[in-house]
């Protein structure tokens, strides 16, 4: 038989029976209307994991993990302020439906079947996956988190103190709040959980505030592998900097208590505490898993007679708030209400088109103040000796530090963050000065996991700063891209637009740093990046164009809370010369305060019709290093630089190569995965006939030593590839 189904007979028959389990006394605290409330909170989340389940079997519902056994999270809501900002584990409706009774002018019931449902009326995802999660609950909608929602919780806790000395504009969050993650006892393994914890304890030591309340829900198992026992409190129990503090989460008068004791410990210190909750998880895992597959039936049956249900029975009616009979029929009445109401549910429209469900991908925009720039006593101040060379040539990596810094005056909710961007000023001097110039709490120096500075941005845009993380090279986004790909990208997508994290991220990257580190300093690859839906990718080639395009970034996440990518070119940062020692070609004067470079605006140099060559970033540096050349052979070359990796800005490549009789893509990342491959398809698709080649990197990654550039374009490949492609002789 169906577990489900043999929990609800139990449950009816035991309370019918008063066969209810043993445990303590109530403790005091809670008064008899709230756990009365919360006992209808559990009761109304049991049915839903009942009817979710009966609606997928009907082929009406879609994708169930239920939250039965974990119903003591209602009185976890009851502790905390429906202000506080919740990121939840997915077994936590009961929480959500406990905080909906907080807030006033709730259809939980309505509005958790819709969302079952998959309908387009689902007030939280309009319809695109079964979420828990509510704007009016200040709750960002999660789906199958494995500790992955740690990280940004840390940083929204971390902006709760951040927003009391420095406000932004577009402030969420109360000052007095709290941040709160929930998660499971499998989950807590995960290196994103342990990290985002060590994280946490790492700030607390420092005296900085974070106020956050990890609740880990201790059920004993993930999926079919037991968690030892005690290891949770083992391994929690004497982490520096977090509060530890325990409850049996099969009763609600004890989880209340000892919740807000807890709570009030975070709110009243600023600093984190973990909450550690004993629960049972009931009905298997998931959809059709089924427990008893890989239990013994005795340890399923165990857990099934400790139902949290049962002793919220036993435990209202000793403390004379509600009988057994009321229990029963509060039971009975929900189930048969929630049927009722899913049977109406399921009727309701889906998403039919494409256009429908990729709606939400692009977050809406908001209205900002309007802005004049810093004021020239500002810039002055901040500036100090620069002001005297701004108006000379400069190499790149010093034209981004002075936009950075214009920026950071302009806008004060921007923040900058990441490993040693502060005091040292990077490891290539980009950020150097900042932090002397706007303070610790506007360049953060973090320490050493790309999981935890990532989370950092995205829970700070929660409450309306603009983030700058920076992560030092390419390679090491790879600790952290499920932050990007999995939590940033996906949030107004499953919020309906209602939730966004805008941000500009920073990444030095892509190859030819002569004989430095190899593939770690050497990442030649933007994949993994390319491929997330939403994601703005940036790549200047020159001072100039990085400064204008960061401004541009900067209004895409502030105005249109957009998560944009800015790939810095190492290579390039330095680079003064282009044909010569000391020609100093490469380097551009500090461009105007006015000027940016829109999204989709590509450069065009040159008028030539023979050739135009496609390119970006170190791309861009060897076509033009390889113009003397191919002039020499008669070939008449444009250089399209394409600054904007993603969206890729077919409307201006369309527009500046039309009338030219060959196209030469040059990308300097690996020949399977690249952005030649969009290209080629776009140039094939565009104008079949003209003929078109690209020069790209080896699938190789690359080495360091003398062979750096072994695997990727040079100025002579191009050269080579440019003349077969045409037919000319050099």
């Amino acid at each position: 038989m169906d577990r489900a189904q043999i929990v609800h007979e139990n449950f009816l028959t035991r309370v019918a029976d008063r066969n209810l389990p043993d445990g303590p006394p109530p403790r005091p605290g809670l008064s008899d209307l709230d756990a009365v409330s919360l006992f209808r909170s559990q009761v109304l989340s049991r049915a839903l994991d009942r009817t979710s389940r009966a609606m997928q079997k009907a082929g009406q519902g879609f994708y169930t993990i239920g939250s039965s056994g974990h119903e003591g999270m209602a009185a976890v809501a009851q502790a905390l302020r429906p202000t506080d900002i919740a990121f939840l584990h997915y077994r936590d409706a009961a929480f959500q439906i406990a905080r909906a009774e907080q807030v006033p002018g709730q259809q939980i019931t309505w509005d958790m079947l819709l969302s079952f449902a998959c309908s387009k009326d689902d007030p939280t995802s309009g319809g695109r996956h079964k979420v828990l999660g509510s704007k009016a609950l200040m709750i960002p909608p999660q789906t199958s988190t494995i500790a992955s929602h740690l990280p940004k919780a840390v940083g929204a806790a971390y902006a709760l103190g951040a927003a009391r000395r420095h406000a932004p504009e577009h402030l969420v969050l109360p000052e007095d709040g709290i941040a709160m993650c929930s998660f499971g006892d499998a989950s807590a393994n995960h290196s994103t959980a342990q990290g985002a914890i060590n994280t946490a304890g790492w700030t607390s030591v420092q005296s900085t505030p974070l106020p956050l309340l990890f609740v880990c829900e201790d059920n004993g198992i993930g999926i079919s592998v037991k968690t030892p026992k005690g290891w949770i409190q083992a391994s929690m129990e004497h982490r520096p900097g977090i509060k530890y503090f325990q409850a049996n989460g099969l009763d609600i008068y004890e989880t209340f208590a000892v919740a807000t004791e807890a709570a009030e410990y975070v709110r009243k210190r600023r600093k984190p505490a973990f909450l550690h909750l004993k629960t049972v998880r009931l009905y298997g895992h998931a959809g059709a898993d089924v427990p008893t597959t890989y239990l013994p039936k005795s340890e399923v049956e165990a857990d099934e007679a400790n139902d949290p249900l049962l002793h919220s029975v036993r435990l209202l009616d000793q403390a004379g708030a509600l009988s057994p009979d009321q229990a029963l029929s509060i039971y009975r009445d929900t189930c048969a209400r929630t049927d009722r109401v899913a049977a109406d549910a399921v009727t309701r429209p889906h998403l039919v088109t494409a256009s429908e469900v990729m709606t939400s991908l692009i977050p809406p925009k908001r209205v900002c103040k309007p802005t004049n720039g810093p004021s020239a006593e500002a810039r002055a101040k901040a500036f100090g000796g620069d002001m005297r060379v701004m108006a000379e040539p400069q190499p790149m990596s010093r034209l981004i530090n002075w936009a950075l810094t214009d920026l950071m005056l302009e806008h004060t909710e921007l923040v900058c963050m990441g490993e040693d961007v502060g005091r040292k000023g990077g490891v290539y001097g980009v950020t150097q000065k900042l932090q002397q110039r706007f303070g610790p709490d506007r360049v953060i120096d973090t320490l050493l996991d790309e999981q935890s500075i990532l989370g950092l941005a995205i829970g700070m845009g929660h409450n309306g700063f603009i983030p700058i993380p920076e992560i030092q090279f390419l390679a090491y986004l790879h600790n952290a891209e499920d932050q990007i790909r999995g939590e940033a990208a996906t949030l107004p997508f499953f919020s309906n637009g209602q939730y966004s994290n805008p941000m500009v991220l920073r990444i030095a990257g892509l190859g030819y740093q002569k004989g430095f580190g190899g593939h770690f300093h050497n990442d030649n690859s933007l994949a993994v990046l390319r491929d997330i839906p939403g994601v703005i990718i940036a790549c200047p080639s020159n001072g100039a164009d990085a400064a204008r395009m960061l401004r541009e970034c900067v209004r895409l996440a502030r105005e249109e809370q957009r998560v944009v990518v800015f790939l810095e070119p190492i290579a390039l940062y330095p680079m003064r010369d282009l044909h010569g020692a000391q020609d100093g070609s490469w380097m551009t004067t500090y461009p105007p305060l006015d000027q940016k470079i829109a999204l989709g605006e590509v450069g065009v140099h040159g008028d030539g019709t023979d050739l135009a060559i496609v390119t970006y970033g170190n791309g861009h540096y060897l076509s033009h290093q390889s113009l003397p050349e191919l002039e020499a052979a008669g070939l008449k070359t444009r250089i399209i630089d394409l600054r904007w990796l993603a969206p890729l800005p077919t409307e201006a490549l369309r527009e500046a190569t039309k009338t030219c009789a060959h196209v030469l893509v040059v990308d300097e990342c690996r020949r399977t995965g690249s952005q030649s491959e969009a290209l080629m398809t776009f140039f094939v698709e565009e104008s079949p006939a003209t003929p078109t080649a690209r020069v790209v990197a080896e699938d190789c990654f690359i080495a360091t030593g003398p062979a750096y550039a072994a695997p990727l374009p040079s100025k002579d490949r191009i050269v080579s590839a440019a003349l077969t492609l045409t037919g000319a002789k050099s």
